[in-house]
């Protein structure tokens, strides 16, 4: 690429050379402008424009400052003129095409900062503190939706609504996002009350726990539920209750099935017997063709949700991938590892995954509960899978850390390299949103019933062989480790303990 440098015939007008960092702004718009002026004018940023970028012809030189050239000219203007800091200082460039001018200027060497699309809104010019620092959700390159329909709306507004597991990343913001719309009440069910504290704090600004809309409560306490909807009736209910933790459920099946199992039965069945409208159960990825104690229970309580379908309650299931911001979410334990010069964890070296974010995921929830009917599993969206290690690289090179170490632990029991959202015999059926399809899912069991009440056994004796063997016969596609070959399943009935 060409260099360009243009209307350099004369230094008179060039500005007295201010001190700080070598600034290129990327972007000679009104954003880039206001932003180099309040650059120029503050010192104390310690951020020095001395130039932009535009792909328009026809500037030359904006508040006298040269524009050097087009956006594909980035590498070339930061090696050549020794740049320091790369301000991309236009609100609404698509998501890949910031994500790709941001490797640009790292693999250059500089440091990065954006202004982001937010700011483009906003009806004043972008100021110096508008910045952003390049976080770890920027490289994804995501078109988000976040526009929920008038229609959608409908399905809340004015009615009574429960969101269990409240306090978790998904159900807080299932609260904040609900309540927006005018629900007439909102019940938000945690079983933590220091989850119910801060929830309130979050969406209503006050903390003194003395609302009836505050419910603490155990999904796995059936007549606790049934005293609940009974009383309060809710006319829609997102379950959003569950234990997550894929490693801790290979430790720890039992509490996994009396959680993600039981405990959705338990509701459906409350909200079947008292009238309840709608039921959306928030599941997950690894629900399909589950090799995991976390998959094989969210496939159950899919196969759950759908045994109700024509009760009266229209009943569904959501299924995502990971959620940028989730308590323990790879991308901050990520970008907190590379801020302390720690090597970062990945395990293993071609380990992929799927990325939303979790106003996203929750704004899609509320679509695919518009079309719930008959027990169907919604799969939203994710884009494309993201290569952890390539994660990992492009960000530390953004931060000016290049030279970040990875330490590749192994594949954990249950663990998948790749994760799919369909399983193979699911067929992929478009819905009336772009970002939203559904699939039947598995076929329901003959033996659901008792090979339910067989489980519960086994989970209520805390033992976990028995539980992975009567998931194995309930989900067939779920195949535990040592549980392939009948002598290994023999000795497993004596050495397998809870804690396995």
């Amino acid at each position: 690429m060409q260099l360009v440098h243009r209307d350099h015939r004369s230094r008179r007008t060039r500005p007295a050379r201010p001190t700080g960092c070598r600034t290129l702004i990327v972007g000679a718009g009104d954003a880039g402008r206001t932003l180099a002026h309040d650059l120029l004018e503050t010192p104390s940023y310690g951020l020095a424009p001395f130039g932009f970028l535009d792909d328009d012809p026809t500037k030359h030189r904006v508040d006298r400052l040269p524009v050097l050239g087009p956006l594909a000219a980035l590498a070339a203007v930061v090696q050549a003129e020794a740049v320091d800091v790369v301000i991309v200082a236009i609100p609404s460039l698509p998501p890949l095409e910031l994500a790709a001018l941001l490797r640009q200027a790292a693999d250059s060497g500089a440091r990065v900062r954006y202004l982001p699309a937010f700011h483009a809104a906003v009806q004043r010019g972008s100021r110096a503190g508008d910045l952003w620092q390049v976080s770890p959700t920027t490289l994804l390159g995501r078109d988000e939706i976040h526009v929920v329909r008038a229609a959608t709306r409908s399905v809340v507004a004015g009615r009574r609504v429960l969101v269990t597991g409240a306090g978790g990343s998904i159900g807080s913001e299932l609260c904040r996002q609900v309540r927006s719309y005018h629900p007439s009440a909102l019940y938000m069910l945690d079983h933590d009350e220091s989850n119910l504290h801060r929830l309130q704090l979050e969406v209503t600004g006050r903390a003194l726990l003395d609302t009836d809309e505050l419910l603490v409560a155990d999904i796995r306490d059936r007549a606790r539920l049934d005293q609940i909807f009974a009383t309060l009736r809710p006319e829609v209910v997102f379950h959003a209750a569950a234990h997550k933790h894929l490693p801790l459920l290979e430790l720890h099946p039992c509490e996994g099935v009396k959680s993600n199992v039981m405990g959705t039965q338990h509701l459906v069945e409350a909200a079947v017997t008292h009238g309840t409208r709608r039921f959306v159960l928030i599941s997950t990825d690894k629900a399909a063709s589950p090799t995991s104690v976390l998959g094989a229970t969210k496939q159950l309580a899919e196969l759950i949700v759908r045994s109700h379908a024509g009760e009266g309650t229209s009943v569904g299931s959501v299924r995502f991938g990971n959620v940028l911001g989730s308590r323990g979410s790879f991308l901050h334990v990520m970008a907190h590892q590379i801020a302390n010069d720690e090597p970062v964890t990945i395990t293993d070296p071609e380990v992929d995954r799927f990325f939303m974010t979790v106003e996203e995921a929750v704004g899609l929830v509320l679509e695919a509960a518009a079309m719930a009917e008959a027990g169907e599993t919604f799969v939203l969206d994710m884009g494309e899978p993201v290569r952890m290690v390539s994660l990992v690289e492009n960000y530390a090179a953004l931060v000016g850390k290049p030279d970040v170490q990875i330490r590749f632990t192994g594949l954990r029991p249950g663990e998948k390299l790749n994760e799919t959202l369909f399983a193979e015999a699911e067929e992929n059926v478009p819905t009336a949103h772009p970002r939203i399809s559904a699939t039947r899912g598995a076929v329901l069991p003959d033996n659901l019933d008792t090979g339910l009440k067989e489980l519960y056994e086994a989970a209520g004796h805390n033992d976990s062989c028995a539980v992975r063997r009567r998931m194995a016969a309930l989900v067939p596609e779920y195949r535990p480790p040592l549980l392939t070959e009948p002598a290994a399943r023999d000795l497993l009935d004596t050495l397998w303990l809870d804690d396995f």
